[in-house]
């Protein structure tokens, strides 16, 4: 387990054995490969970039090149058990419509995104007057592919609206650590959201 990173170990705690995932936006596979050695699951990831394609298929993953903002409707309804999508959210042209098509094909879903409401993006934001940047957010405004931030109140209140229920979250910090002191008040100390959903 100390191949993954601290966010990863996080989902596949959620992952149910001998399952069928979809991991989309899936990198280099490293996910999926971990949860096909350790708990016998099958399914797929889906891609876009050519080389991590490339390297999934090095990790023995399957992989389907797609893009996302193109829709799953190459996929049936509750045909998965379990999709995911990490740090991918906010890149995506429609994310309340991925959601839909994830809760369709998908019993569960795990999301993970970057929060805007961190208190050193707040801060930024405020002495700088201009977008921030970080670790976490290393893009101009201009030219970042992340196009709809948000912060864990809004997805959340996008969640109700859509009569999705939260099963699980958890906040961690930009190296994708858990810590107490996140708890204490997560919308601001919290910089990476990881949420386990399903329909109601």
């Amino acid at each position: 387990m100390s191949a993954l990173r601290e966010d990863l170990q996080i989902i596949q705690q959620w992952v149910k054995p001998d399952s069928q995932v979809l991991d989309l936006g899936c990198g280099e596979g490293t996910l999926l490969k971990y949860l096909q050695q350790h708990k016998n699951v099958r399914g797929y990831g889906l891609e876009i970039d050519p080389d991590k394609i490339t390297a999934c298929i090095a990790n023995g993953v399957n992989v389907i090149e797609q893009d996302l903002d193109k829709g799953l409707s190459n996929f049936s309804d509750n045909s998965i058990d379990t999709v995911i999508m990490t740090q991918a959210l906010q890149a995506v042209q429609r994310p309340d419509l991925l959601l839909d098509e994830m809760l369709r094909i998908g019993d569960e879903a795990i999301v993970t995104f970057p929060n805007f409401g961190y208190w050193r993006t707040r801060f930024y934001l405020l002495l700088k007057g201009r977008m921030p940047m970080s670790e976490t957010l290393p893009y101009n405004w201009y030219d970042t592919p992340n196009i709809h931030m948000c912060t864990f109140r809004d997805f959340e209140v996008l969640c109700h609206a859509k009569n999705i229920r939260i099963l699980n979250r958890t906040v961690v910090d930009d190296q994708h650590r858990e810590h107490w002191t996140i708890g204490l008040w997560p919308a601001m100390l919290g910089e990476i959201a990881v949420y386990h959903i399903t329909r109601k």
